[in-house]
């Protein structure tokens, strides 16, 4: 079986052809479907029904991914289409909810009969998309059969509801027109009519048969032998030329063999077939049955049944049900080099996937491995290894029931600097360390010294790890001293220092002198006295102390003195110097630091600022405050720590729910705590989160803003329009908008304000779900403007606003009925008909509608009025004929009024006609004349209808139909006859039901011709016995039933006598003596070797007698095994 491809898509153009050989059944765009998963609710598998009970069966469609509507066929078997058999059995109801877009499909089976058991299939197609189920009906009999009506079956089969008196012709009709249909609509075998066909035509038949994939039966279609077989002997049935089976379900294959104890062989592909658990082979009489369980692809195959030489052949198919995707693509923004793979998840393992960029389908290519394809069970991968601009757009997955997409955005490179490189003041053989950070951590760089390039030495060494640049100088010169740039790889951006080298001076001192805090105010103190660390860096002050003696340095946060010698917070004392390093400093060393040095010569003190720089914390409070059809606006507000440096802008992401793949939304920094997302797809669910920057670098990510779904308001309702206006009230009516969208139809929102008013005033308090509203307590007189919005979860729609204002005022019209033209004449129905008439009339306020008979109100028990604010409504559900009459109408507002008439006649069968006779006979010709009826049915005579009969055969024949005149003139009489007539009357309901014979025969006399008969001689009959077939010497086995003929003729019918060995053979149960038409026949039943000897038959009758015998051989029965 051909892997199922999708075939069709919407880019249409593209698409490959299902087939490349036959390439003209492709030209029909129409006949090509997908099989996708279109219902919501199919009916059960199995339902197992009470004969004489009512079944219904339900399915759902959804159709908000359909363009057009559904439509819903309903089969039994392989393709009889139900829809032709609606009537009372069958029942198709369908129904749609505006709101879900659900179509809802209703088949009724009333008085389900042992008929209706079997296989059912319902089919569903729209457009280029189509699915089908199909469910099995068992029909059990009732438990407790109730006494039948016999009466019940012989009701008008078409009457409905007024079944009326007996009416045996309707039912004869009926099955007339039943077998009728059976003749002209034969089971067609559509893989017998694809042979015939020309393969211009296999697409239309495949469309017209629901046969889904063309590449499957192309492949089958030209495996299948197109020669004819040989008519078999060993087969009363063959199989069928090919079945039919869903993956996973159970088929049978059966055949009839000519003999009930023959052996047989099941081959499949040629290689016979052993009995196992999946395939069961069975035996029943001359059924020979193939059970095949749990069919699977591997199952698609030629089967034979094999007797002796002779094979019957057929083709099992085996449908794989539709492929859908459960988890959908994702969105990815990336950056120029970046790798990007789409994943999704199928239901079955093993299904054929197809990736399309765009319109072009993507294979894998040896010669570049650009793409890369991964297979893991139902998890299927398309892998992008470097992202290019060139892979901008949207990549598409599609299975044989399912559709998936996913964009791509490509951005190019920019690198961002996450950390400077700061100048330092080192003094003679310390260490200098330049460090920055950026973006990538695949970027290069070099290092330059005053335009010169930096190359490595025992001396100095560069180091790249990750994101961190650094250039370490080891025992450092004064010829070190200079600017140093990092210049990356590819990019115009360098990034620069300056190294100082501070030199120490030895100077001479007196003895006594007074300490010295000798500060460096340069390096990265942004201002005198204050140093900025950022945080996780060290932090290493070196500060020069002079003074003599050697003074004591005492260093303090607060007024809390640091004496510790190690650690991470620790002062070092060297000569002349005193260092304070913080390693890896935190938020908390932040503050206010003190240098005290004294000596006996006196003190000196410095206070340091040491600020800590940090990435600052995630955004707070992230949410979408408003959604359109692709895009939403996210609000957050600015961490509460910014880490020390002022927030530069924010980075945003947003995935999916369900998805653990985040997409970038922008590459630059975004200043404002408000952003509009754009370019979603409208009814999914998506997370958003943000990322704060500043100098250091960039925060944690906010929390996951709650999931929110794009959903757009519909647009305006359509042709708003004023239905009517009272004194304080005022009726709009209006169509559902244009479109709807995803986010669906809530209700409606009436507004009003008075002319020249800026303000709206709601009129109603809830929503209102239908397409019209009448709007209360509205002032008398005043020029009132009205407008109407559509309301769903996304928001109210621009409001329908009418094009001027509405003067709310009642109008006065004055009463008028509208009669139809069909029943400005006489109104005529047949009895027990419906009669349903709706008089339409207009008028302003309500008027009041009153209906006569013949000028007397009418009788509500006789006849049913309903009226309304537009018509008033006669129904009478059984017309009798004291409904005729003339009825009238009267239409009344106050003092004003309308009057309409009309003639009501109810028509019946008339009665026979009167005083039916023969007034004179001559020749072959006979004159009747008659009275017309007394009982006309209400309705003119149109004419009568006359019949003959032969007084021996009394067999009825037409002689005229639709004589309009009281006397006619029979001919073609038959001479000798004796003939009678009756006549019928006939009006619009049709003949009477009964004729009227007439009084008098009429003989038509025969002249001048006489009979002579020929004498009879009776022939003389008798003859003595003779056998015409004699008995015949025969061998049989010992327990095997046999028999003896002969034939026998004579008259009179002679005596017969069976002897065995001359002996009378008497009452023996063992014996069935048979004489039909002359034919004896002896049945002995299971003889054993005493039942051989010689036989004879004796016939005997007074003429005479004749005897016949024969030899009976009985042998017993030897195993050839044993020979």
């Amino acid at each position: 079986m051909p892997e199922p491809v999708p075939e069709a898509k919407p880019a249409g153009d593209d698409a490959p052809p299902a087939n490349g050989a036959d390439s003209d059944a492709d030209g029909d765009e129409s006949g090509s479907t997908e099989l996708t998963g279109l219902f919501l609710e199919k009916p059960p598998d199995y339902v197992v029904a009470v004969a004489g009970s009512d079944v219904t069966f339900t399915a759902r469609v959804d159709s908000t991914t359909l363009t057009r509507k559904p439509a819903m066929k309903w089969l039994k078997g392989k393709w009889m289409d139900l829809g032709s058999k609606a009537g009372k059995h069958f029942q198709f109801k369908e129904a749609y909810d505006r709101n879900t877009k659900i179509y809802t499909y209703e088949m009724k089976i009333v008085k389900v009969v042992v008929g209706d058991a079997g296989g059912y299939r319902c089919e569903v197609t729209a457009k280029d998309k189509c699915d089908s189920s199909t469910f099995e009906i068992c029909v059990e009999a009732a438990q407790q059969e109730q006494q039948a009506d016999i009466l019940s079956a012989f009701k008008r089969a078409d009457a409905g509801e007024d079944e009326g008196d007996l009416d045996f012709s309707a039912l004869l009709k009926a099955t007339k027109k039943k077998k009728k249909a059976q003749e002209e609509k034969p089971e067609i075998d559509v893989w017998e009519l694809l042979k015939s066909a020309h393969p211009s035509e296999y697409e239309k038949i495949a469309f017209e048969y629901g046969i889904t994939d063309l590449r499957g039966m192309l492949k089958r279609l030209k495996k299948m032998k197109t020669v004819e077989p040989k008519h078999s002997e060993a087969f009363l049935k063959k199989l069928e030329s090919c079945y039919s089976v869903e993956k996973g379900k159970k088929i049978v294959l059966t055949c009839e063999v000519v003999d009930p104890n023959v052996p047989v062989k099941w081959l499949k592909n040629g290689q016979e077939i052993k009995p196992s658990a999946k395939y069961i082979m069975e035996a029943n009489g001359n059924l020979r049955t193939l059970t095949i369980n749990k069919a699977s692809l591997a199952d698609d195959a030629a089967y034979e049944c094999v007797v002796g030489e002779d094979k019957s052949f057929t083709e099992v198919f085996v449908k794989e049900p539709p492929v859908t995707i459960t988890k959908l693509m994702d969105d990815y923004h990336v950056v120029v080099g970046e790798r990007v793979e789409f994943e999704i998840e199928v239901s079955e393992e093993g299904a054929h996937v197809m990736w399309f960029f765009e319109d072009i389908e993507l294979h894998k290519d040896k010669d570049s491995t650009k793409y890369r394809f991964k297979k893991d069970g139902k998890k299927h991968t398309l892998i992008i290894q470097e992202a290019t601009l060139d892979d901008i757009g949207m990549y598409h997955a599609w299975t044989n029931g399912g559709h998936t997409k996913g964009e791509v955005e490509v951005e190019e490179k920019e690198l961002e600097v996450l950390q400077d490189i700061a100048d330092l003041t080192v003094r003679a053989t310390d260490q200098a360390m330049f460090k920055c950070e950026v973006s990538d951590d695949k970027v290069t760089g070099k290092w330059y010294k005053d335009g010169v390039e930096v190359l490595p030495s025992e001396r100095i060494k560069m180091t790249h790890i990750g994101r961190f640049h650094r250039l370490l100088i080891d025992n450092v010169k004064p010829e070190d001293a200079g600017d140093y740039t990092f210049v990356p790889d590819g990019y115009a951006l360098s990034l620069s220092a300056k190294l100082n080298f501070l030199e120490i001076k030895i100077d001479y001192v007196p003895r006594q002198d007074p300490p010295k805090i000798h500060l460096d105010t340069s390096g990265n103190m942004v201002s005198q006295n204050t140093i900025i660390v950022v945080a996780g860096n060290k932090l290493r002050l070196d500060v020069e102390i002079s003074g003599e003696p050697a003074p004591t340095v005492v260093w303090s946060k607060g007024d809390k003195p640091i004496t510790d010698t190690e650690g991470r917070v620790r002062v070092e004392s060297k000569k002349d110097l005193s260092c304070f390093v913080i390693e890896g400093a935190e938020r908390e060393d932040e503050g206010n630091y003190t240098i005290c040095v004294t000596n006996p010569a006196g003190e000196d003190k410095a206070v340091l600022f040491v600020k800590i720089v940090d990435v600052p914390d995630p955004p707070e409070h992230v949410k979408c405050t408003s959604v359109g059809e692709d895009c939403g606006t996210i609000v957050w507000e600015p961490p509460k720590f910014d880490g020390g440096a002022p927030i530069k802008g924010y980075l945003m992401e947003r995935k999916k729910k369900g998805s653990s793949r985040w997409t970038k939304l922008n590459f630059d920094v975004y200043e404002s705590t408000t952003y509009e997302a754009k370019r979603m797809i409208e009814g999914v669910l998506y997370e958003m989160r943000v990322f704060a920057v500043n100098s250091i670098g960039l925060s944690p990510p906010s929390l996951n803003s709650k999931p929110f779904m794009p959903i757009a308001p519909t647009s305006e309702p359509m042709r708003l329009t004023v239905h009517d206006v009272t004194d304080s009230t005022c009726s709009l009516k209006w169509l559902a908008p244009e479109r709807i969208g995803a986010g669906g139809l809530d209700g409606y929102l009436i507004e009003y304000c008075k002319e020249g008013d800026t303000e709206w005033v709601a009129a109603n308090t809830e929503l209102c779900e239908r397409q019209g509203f009448v709007v209360r307590n509205l002032p008398v007189g005043e020029k009132i403007n009205f407008r109407v919005m559509a309301v769903n979860i996304a928001g109210s729609s621009t409001p329908a606003i009418l094009s001027q204002p509405v003067t709310i005022r009642e109008i006065v019209e004055h009463p008028k009925i509208r009669l139809p033209r069909d029943l400005r004449t006489k109104f005529i129905r047949k009895v027990g008909e419906k009669v349903n008439l709706t008089i339409p009339f207009q008028g302003k306020p309500r008027p009041v509608a009153t209906w006569y008979k013949d000028g007397q109100p009418l009788d509500p028990k006789m006849v049913n009025v309903r009226n309304s604010n537009t018509d008033s409504i006669l129904f009478i559900r059984s017309a009798e004929r004291d409904h005729s009459g003339k009825y009238e109408l009267v239409l009344q507002i106050e003092n004003m009024e309308d009057r309409a008439s009309i003639d009501i006649r109810i028509i019946d069968k008339p009665g026979p006609p009167l005083n039916v006779r023969v007034t004179e006979a001559w020749g072959f010709n006979a004159a009747l004349e008659w009275e017309p009826p007394k009982d006309n049915g209400n309705s003119e005579i149109t004419g009568y209808t006359i019949q003959k009969a032969d007084m021996k055969t009394k067999e009825w024949y037409t002689v005229y139909e639709h004589n309009r005149r009281t006397h006619c003139t029979a001919s073609d009489l038959i001479m000798g006859n004796e003939y009678m007539f009756r006549i019928y009357s006939e009006n619009l309901c049709g003949l009477s039901d009964e004729p009227k014979l007439s009084k008098n025969t009429v003989i038509i006399n025969k002249t001048d011709l006489e009979l002579k008969p020929t004498p009879f001689k009776e022939k003389d009959m008798a003859c003595m016995p003779k056998f015409t077939q004699p008995l015949v010497d025969r061998s049989v086995v010992a327990g095997y039933s046999t028999a003896i003929s002969c034939a026998v003729k004579g008259f009179p019918k002679p005596k017969i006598v069976w002897m065995k060995n001359r002996m009378i053979i008497a009452e023996n149960p063992k014996y069935l003596m048979q004489n039909n038409q002359g034919v004896l026949t002896l049945n002995i039943r299971k003889p054993s070797t005493f039942d051989g000897g010689k036989y004879s038959c004796m016939a005997v009758n007074d003429l005479g007698k004749d005897e016949v015998e024969c030899k009976l051989d009985v042998r017993v029965a030897t195993d050839p095994d044993k020979k």
